[in-house]
């Protein structure tokens, strides 16, 4: 039941992050639709973890060289998320509301992000590995 409880949470701040992003693209004051251009950071984000679990053996408890590697990539993934939209509203590619809007979103997703691997991560009797 919990677990049920917090993919429906996790479906709707995703999807209220997604709206703002939706929102800084196709309203008609704005128009232009480069920040879509995020959703490849969202989709390469859990990449390194991925690989990371794989890769390290979880024997150990203390953090290995492969997985402190992952979160550098990760934050480096991250901080390129944030940076695109400011660079292209910097650019006059697109307009700073729409920059917010994007900004607001990706906040949204990699919060969103974070909680499924902090809900689903644990590896007790549901994993994400499965998947």
């Amino acid at each position: 039941l919990v677990l049920v409880a917090a993919l429906v949470a996790l479906s709707f701040s995703g999807a209220i992050g997604l709206t703002f992003l939706m929102l800084g693209c196709a309203l008609e004051y704005y128009g232009v639709y480069w920040p879509l251009f995020v959703l490849i950071f969202y989709f390469i984000c859990p990449i390194p973890h991925f690989i990371a679990k794989r890769v390290s053996d979880d024997s150990d408890a203390a953090s290995s060289a492969c997985r402190e590697l992952a979160y550098f990539f990760t934050t480096g993934i991250v901080v390129s998320a944030f940076g695109f939209p400011i660079i292209l509203a910097r650019v006059e590619a697109i307009k700073w509301g729409a920059c917010g809007l994007v900004l607001a979103g990706n906040a949204v997703i990699f919060l969103t992000i974070l909680g499924f691997f902090l809900v689903f991560g644990r590896g007790d009797d549901f994993s994400w590995e499965q998947w």
